[in-house]
């Protein structure tokens, strides 16, 4: 029996790293602490949009310019002036600044090489941080000069004291397309870049509204993993899963740290259409879907039977997170979903 990782092993996975000791990722928003603790709301809440359940609301609040603020989960950002040099640890900040008209200084993300993004010719241009996504190199992130690093608080959070006093450290925590929301709206008052962050606002919300007015009545699944050791996207912790439940039938709900689906479970659900997210580590290859194959269960899942199963880019529907990400998981999965 093939048996799927718990939610907490997906950061890792989409790090493009597997290690023997698993940490806690994708851990909840509140614990963005561990970067540095929550401050005082002093700053006000000035790019931050309320969580809202129900139908998605398609009017877009004005955002305010601000030189600090405390943002959608709790954490205060004061760099003190309008960031104009940024490191993204990332790739939800990459997400962001490309919607924001904002090329980052430096990444380690290759997020920006997708031709929604800035495209391979262009992204090849941004500086590059080595040690990759667990371990970024201080000295190479501080070697750029930034005004603010962002990275993801539950993995980079440790690097906050190595930074303290050279930059300004934002540890970010999505864990719903809300979340991501409101990073957005966070950066671009911060930025000053508001009419571009209500203008990509608007343009998701719009989407995502039309999306969930004819809903899919078919059964969908989004599945990541490198090999037979899979694991299922839930939408309390994974921020393309979390549009699904508008867009289709998502029977999928996160186990905590301990839980996990089999393929029997999954076959039970007579699911119609599945996302695969392959993830690649090293020198491994080939796609997970066609690994999973090696599984007689497989073949009998209805999605499989009738062929509409997507391979899909783990760079935008795994890693990317925001706004722009999510427009095309939305553009993508609805097609399949027809």
């Amino acid at each position: 029996m093939l048996r799927a990782p718990s939610r907490f092993v997906r950061s890792w996975l989409t790090a493009a790293v597997v290690g023997s000791v698993l940490v806690g990722c994708g851990s909840p928003s509140g614990e963005s602490g561990q970067a540095g603790a929550p401050g005082e709301s002093g700053g006000g809440k000035a790019g931050s949009a309320p969580k809202a359940g129900g139908a998605v609301a398609v009017a877009v609040e004005p955002i305010e310019a601000a030189t600090e603020l405390t943002d959608v989960n709790g954490f205060k950002v004061a760099p003190g002036k309008k960031p104009e040099r940024i490191v993204c640890l990332f790739a939800l900040c990459d997400d962001i600044l490309t919607e924001l008209g904002i090329v980052p200084t430096a990444t380690n993300s290759d997020l920006l090489a997708h031709p929604g993004f800035l495209g391979k010719q262009k992204a090849e241009k941004v500086g590059v941080v080595p040690g990759g996504f667990i371990a970024p190199e201080v000295e190479a992130i501080l070697s750029h000069k930034p005004d603010l690093v962002i990275g993801l608080g539950d993995t980079h959070g440790k690097l906050a004291p190595a930074l303290k006093g050279a930059t300004t450290f934002w540890p970010m925590q999505p864990e719903t397309w809300e979340d991501s929301v409101g990073y957005l709206r966070d950066t671009a008052a911060l930025t000053g870049r508001t009419a571009e962050g209500e203008k990509a606002e608007q343009a998701f919300r719009t989407k995502l509204a039309e999306a969930e007015k004819a809903p899919s009545d078919k059964t969908a699944l989004v599945v990541y993993g490198s090999d037979e050791n899979f694991g299922v996207a839930t939408p309390e912790g994974d921020v393309a899963a979390s549009l699904f439940p508008r867009i289709a039938a998502y029977p999928w709900k996160s186990r905590g740290v301990e839980g996990s689906y089999s393929l029997e479970e999954i076959l039970a659900q007579d699911v119609d259409v599945l996302f695969v997210e392959t993830m690649s580590f090293g020198d491994a290859g080939g796609k997970l879907s066609e690994k999973l194959a090696k599984n007689p269960l497989w073949s009998k899942i209805p999605a499989v039977r009738n062929g509409d199963v997507h391979e899909v880019d783990p760079e935008v529907w795994a890693k990317g997170r925001g706004t722009r990400s999510l427009g095309i998981v939305l553009d993508e999965a609805t097609a399949a979903l027809r």
